[in-house]
């Protein structure tokens, strides 16, 4: 690392050049190559899935992504003569839009079934010639065009469906803008030099910058959700000024204790560079986690937002100590500056609001360890009543057009028209045509049906669907309870005697084999995820006591952040006041994502404040005086980062997108927990309790473990002096000018 470091200081035009280059060329080949996302939620091997290739494979015209165009009338009704010329007109001029297949309305003899039985509420559909990923902002907004210029006095029209959500107009890059300038802020108030202040914003943004466009390329060779390129941007700048943060801290100690530039910045990358790489390890390791459930939605998403720490990493220790030595020593403040020039180098102790909480921990131990533990408790108690689902239009915010066409489709057909579900099965003779039309009348008469459509057959009479629409909306756990009694009651009751194979998909249906899945390889996953991470912190503090600590802590964070998430999402605490729609349930994949991300991030801090710690400990074998040092020395800079962290994610939200702001909410709450509560109060507390044990090691595995060090150079000779000694032998001793009498 320190000749890493040492070259990029000598040649740091190089060094910033290549970076330049780097960011300007893959911005180039993403604008030349454009984007290719995708959300394709289906998994292979389950209902839903060979339900929908099914269909793909019978019904090829359905292909195409299906849109809503919804009309009401405050007065009259839909049926009235001028509403019906002007509807009809409108719809024709959609049906000759370019990328419509077809639009099916509700007037004519095969439609009524699309007008309310109080006739004031009627729709039509808007079939595309290609899925709605493919289909373009433009075209969208040619029909969305169309349909709006036919409102008039006592006539609403609105519009549904993936397509038109594209229209739904981004709040541009607010987010990101808002989150940057409280960074900047939080840094200037930190550093009290402009220039040192910009350097940590501008190393995430060249190293982010670059992951986000390189994200875009990334999405033609894999699938990669739409929402991937945002969550980077989001994790990218919490980590990325946070990384540089650290680095930027250690190099402004170095010049204060009177270092050269160049030395202070080797120094820095030589010391913090070294925990920077390694917890942008573990993030990546938790990330890539995702990669043993198999499913190639989330192979994208994991794949993105590690390339984006990567990058974020690699800026920081490279590209930061080419800028920290164009900028000399400006990294200090002007009264840091005349201070050192008047008085000297001097030791920097730890004084202030850190040393009196160090000493306040080390008095207290098992009373702010409780109260902690009771904060962690109350805040996760939410996550009990976690409930896996669709989120769907209907929790739009309710000025959107979106959520407008859902509310009045509700109302006007009931709830369960906004979900259908769709049976589809192979057909192989009249026996089976019987079956399945005695099979609309059972389903009539099924609990939770509203309505069922008449069989559809293909060409060739080989393959059929019918269409259930349910009498509980999409995301309630009423139309789960539909799906599964289809699927084990209704259906093979219906099918006995036959060659039937009725498969039921729809959105619901979808999104439950989703949530199955990944309820089902969440164990393994979360074990693999806490298990690699244990490992490395086992053989980089060479400690069991340090890792067991970790992984319970992780878990807690992770579960206070569900509990957050849970309150204000699912039970709709503040989402309506946030513009984030109504209450609904929880994504099925954010759980993975979430475990993924929150995991990694939390050992940042466990990594940064304990190996301050075990830099004292090697040094001393003074575990009181490791732990008090440790704490007081990293808490104000934990601290700063915390707050740069929850600025920029809870920024996020501003960014209108429910599942972005899902991810800000629940990572802002789970680092303002790991910061505030669990690494600077109950991990320290834990630590003086359990005194010299913290760091032991049986000496067999001490043996077999490789070496990975985390801490400077010059303490790795007192390291292998302080392994022979017995932790019986190790005396708790106070004689340090950084101690602080209790």
């Amino acid at each position: 690392m320190a000749e890493l470091a040492r070259w990029c200081v000598r040649h740091r035009l190089i060094a910033v050049l290549l970076w330049l280059l780097a960011f300007g060329g893959v911005s180039a080949a993403a604008a030349v190559a454009g984007t290719s996302y995708s959300n394709d939620y289906e998994v292979p091997g389950t209902e839903s899935g060979r339900a929908t290739q099914l269909l793909q494979e019978g019904f090829p015209g359905l292909g195409g992504d299906s849109d809503t165009v919804v009309w009401h009338t405050t007065g009259g009704s839909v049926r009235a003569a001028d509403v019906e010329q002007d509807m009809t007109r409108t719809l024709d001029r959609i049906a000759a839009l370019p990328g419509v297949a077809s639009v099916s309305g509700p007037y004519g003899g095969q439609g009524t079934h699309r007008i309310s039985a109080d006739g004031r509420t009627a729709y039509a559909t808007v079939t595309f010639t290609r899925p709605s990923e493919e289909i373009g902002k433009a075209e969208a907004q040619a029909v969305v065009r169309t349909a709006k210029a036919a409102e008039g006095d006592g006539l609403q029209v609105e519009l549904g469906g993936d397509a038109i959500a594209l229209t739904a107009s981004p709040r541009e890059h607010t987010a990101e803008l808002v989150g940057v300038l409280v960074a900047a802020v939080v840094l200037f108030l930190a550093f009290g030099s402009l220039a040192a202040s910009a350097l940590p914003i501008a190393t995430a943004l060249v190293g982010v910058g670059t992951a986000y466009a390189g994200i875009g390329l990334l999405g033609h060779a894999m699938t990669v959700a739409d929402f991937a390129p945002m969550l980077g941007m989001l994790i990218g700048l919490g980590v990325g000024i946070d990384y540089a943060l650290f680095i930027v801290t250690r190099h402004r100690r170095g010049l204060k204790r009177g270092l050269s530039v160049t030395e202070a910045a080797v120094s820095a990358v030589a010391t913090t560079g070294r925990a920077v790489v390694f917890a942008g390890a573990t993030v990546c390791i938790a990330l890539l986690g995702m990669l043993i459930l198999r499913l190639g939605f989330l192979n994208g998403v994991a794949v993105a937002a590690s390339l984006t720490v990567v990058l974020t990493v690699a800026a920081s220790v490279t590209l930061l100590p080419a800028l920290l030595s164009y900028l000399g020593p400006r990294a200090l403040s002007r009264r840091e500056r005349r201070r050192l020039a008047a008085h000297g180098p001097r030791p920097e102790l730890p004084t202030g609001l850190a040393a009196r909480w160090s000493a306040l921990v080390e008095r207290h131990p098992k009373l702010l360890g409780a109260l902690a533990l009771a904060v962690v408790a109350v805040l996760a108690l939410p996550t009990l009543s976690l409930h896996l689902g669709t989120s769907d239009q209907g929790n739009d915010p309710r000025t959107s057009t979106t959520r407008k066409a859902y509310d009045l489709l509700a109302a006007g057909f009931g709830p369960g028209v906004n979900g259908p579900l769709t049976l589809v099965t192979r057909v192989e003779g009249a026996a089976d045509k019987l079956a399945l039309d005695n099979l609309g009348t059972t389903l009539r008469d099924t609990q939770g049906v509203a309505s069922v459509t008449p069989v559809a057959y293909d060409t060739g009479g080989d393959t059929a669907y019918l269409t259930v629409v349910p009498d509980s909306a999409p995301q309630s756990q009423d139309t789960s309870a539909l799906v599964d009694r289809l699927r084990t009651e209704v259906l093979p009751r219906a099918q006995t005697g036959t060659s039937l194979d009725v498969q039921v998909g729809g959105v619901t249906a979808g999104y439950d084999d989703f949530a199955d899945v990944i309820v089902g390889k969440l164990p393994l996953f979360v074990g693999s995820v806490v298990g690699l991470g244990c490992l490395l912190l086992l053989v980089a503090f060479r400690s069991l006591g340090i890792p067991a600590k970790a992984a319970a802590m992780n878990i807690a964070a992770v579960a206070a952040a569900f509990g957050v998430v849970v309150a204000v999402f699912q039970w709709g605490w503040g989402s309506e006041l946030l513009g984030l729609g109504r209450a609904g349930p929880i994504e099925p994949f954010l759980p993975v994502i979430m475990v993924s991300v929150l995991f990694g991030l939390s050992m940042d801090y466990q990594v940064f404040l304990v190996s301050r710690m075990y830099e004292e400990w090697l040094e001393t074998g003074d575990n009181r005086r490791a732990v008090r040092v440790g704490l007081a020395e990293t808490s104000r800079v934990i601290n700063s980062a915390a707050v740069i962290m929850i600025s920029v994610f809870l920024a996020f939200v501003l960014s209108g997108d429910r599942v972005i702001a899902m991810f800000g909410i629940a990572l802002a709450s789970a680092v303002a927990l790991d910061a505030f509560v669990l690494r600077t109060l109950l991990v320290p507390a834990l630590m003086h309790l359990l005194g010299p044990a913290n760091w032991w090691l049986p000496a067999w595995l001490e043996r077999r473990l490789p070496r990975i060090s985390i801490e400077p150079p010059e303490c790795r000779t007192a390291h292998e002096r302080l392994g022979t000694v017995p932790v019986a032998h190790l005396r708790e001793e106070q004689h340090d000018v950084r101690d602080i009498p209790g």
